[in-house]
């Protein structure tokens, strides 16, 4: 009899975990997503539509001075972890690298179907296993104007601007010609930030073999091409980012000598076309524009620059939905045609759900990781705003012919710190301010200080 009750007993505790756990008719299952910007929040609306059953709960936390990263590393251990995390190109492989996400191997029959672009699982793998993924590919490009490129070279054709400009020796030629034609008015680039990742993408070694700090000779020659552009006047100076840096897209750059001052060229991935170069075609006033001047081609050497991956976090107590969640952003044929054709408008969203806030949308023409989708969809850039922003050139065809030659193997978590470190030395350096020696000093101490159990040579 003893036996028989605590059988009973066993099985009404079990019955009363399961009702606890149980959901109620009509009740969702919630999906905590966190990323950085409020581009994900597009597809998880999406991906409502297509599940019913789920509630995507979003979470934007920006990542000003490492807030988000903060946050989420307050979650580890507690009740409150995410589901997915969007995790930013400067910091992905440092996550990838830890222990913290569940790997992603159930998706790896669907990234072979999609042929997902090598380097953006490259970006994602660590020790052979698939921790991240990412619904974009962000190769690389150079952007030139073609009246300048006519004036100075005789032709705007981007065929031809490819044999000009196919190298960094010969983009280096190429901007004596636009300094000497010019009389100087015209600069080659408008800040030597624009083409570092050119060299740091196409080093033969990482920053750290065994444990030991390594210098590529492709950051010497990093170094040797900054301090030439510098020196002969080939780069405007300005800072990325900043007002004479967007200046020179729309021909209102002013030199120090009062007069007017052209940019020959941009580097800048697939992002950079829709959301930083074509916005900033027309002058503030309106009085200007170069939107229809412009065309693009691989360019000197190449190159990849941002992008977002996803994770689970292992701790998911949704982990199956979670993968699924991924799959969709990353792999749906549909979902990455309607991401990047700008079929989701505002307005397509607000029917899908009615709390969709004001100007939440996905403008066209954002590069998708997968070959698949951009073999299908490329046609359909030939008439589009942007073909007609280059001058009717196909925009995906073009990144299309850049993609295949990027690879991310090289890649470290520790990346972004070392080349953070560099960049105020090498900028003291290209001002006269401190010596060659004194850059590799202050480089390699704050490297140090960054990682204190690194041998440095």
């Amino acid at each position: 009899m003893k036996k028989i009750s605590i059988i009973f007993s066993v099985v009404l505790v079990l019955a009363m975990v399961l009702s606890a756990c149980a959901k109620t008719p009509g009740e969702k299952t919630v999906l905590n997503v966190w990323s950085f910007t409020n581009e994900i929040q597009t597809m998880a609306i999406a991906f409502e539509k297509d599940h019913p059953d789920v509630d995507v709960v979003y979470t934007m936390i920006p990542m000003t001075n490492g807030e988000y990263q903060t946050k989420l590393m307050a979650t580890l251990g507690t009740e409150d972890v995410p589901d997915v995390v969007a995790l930013e190109a400067a910091f992905v492989k440092s996550y990838v690298e830890s222990d913290f996400l569940a790997d992603l191997k159930s998706l790896n029959a669907d990234v072979k179907k999609a042929d997902v672009y090598p380097f953006v699982t490259e970006v994602g793998t660590y020790d052979g296993v698939l921790k991240g993924l990412s619904y974009q590919a962000t190769p690389g490009a150079l952007f030139y104007r073609r009246s300048l490129a006519k004036k100075y070279f005789g032709t705007d054709d981007p065929v031809e601007m490819q044999k000009i400009l196919g190298d960094m020796d010969k983009y280096t030629a190429a901007a004596a010609v636009v300094k000497e034609k010019s009389g100087g008015d015209t600069y080659m680039v408008a800040s030597n930030g624009d083409f570092m990742n050119l060299f740091y993408a196409n080093r033969a070694q990482p920053w750290i073999v065994d444990n030991k700090l390594t210098v590529d000779p492709m950051v010497n020659k990093l170094i040797e091409v900054a301090k030439t552009f510098r020196d002969n006047g080939y780069e405007a100076k300005a800072t990325q980012w900043q007002e004479g840096w967007f200046a020179g897209m729309n021909d209102s750059l002013v030199g120090a000598d009062g007069k007017p001052k052209q940019i020959f060229s941009y580097f800048l991935p697939t992002w950079g076309l829709p959301y930083v170069l074509a916005p900033h075609a027309a002058s503030a006033d309106g009085t200007k524009t170069t939107a229809g001047d412009w065309a693009m081609i691989t360019g000197p050497l190449p190159y990849q620059w941002g992008g977002t991956w996803l994770g689970v976090m292992k701790e998911s107590k949704n982990l199956k939905l979670a993968k699924e969640f991924i799959r969709f952003c990353t792999l749906d044929e549909t979902n990455l045609t309607n991401w990047a054709t700008g079929v989701y408008t505002n307005e397509y969203l607000k029917a899908i759900d009615p709390n969709t806030p004001e100007g939440q949308s996905q403008a066209a023409g954002d590069f998708v990781g997968s070959k698949v989708v951009v073999e299908k969809i490329t046609a359909g850039f030939d008439n589009s705003e942007l073909s007609k922003f280059l001058g009717g050139q196909n925009s995906y065809g073009a990144f299309a012919l850049a993609a295949p030659s990027v690879n991310a193997r090289l890649m470290q978590g520790s990346d972004d710190a070392i080349q953070r470190a560099f960049n105020d030395p090498l900028a003291s350096y290209l001002d006269g301010k401190i010596t060659e020696e004194e850059m590799w000093k202050t480089w390699k101490d704050a490297v140090h200080n960054e990682f204190p159990d690194l041998i440095i040579p």
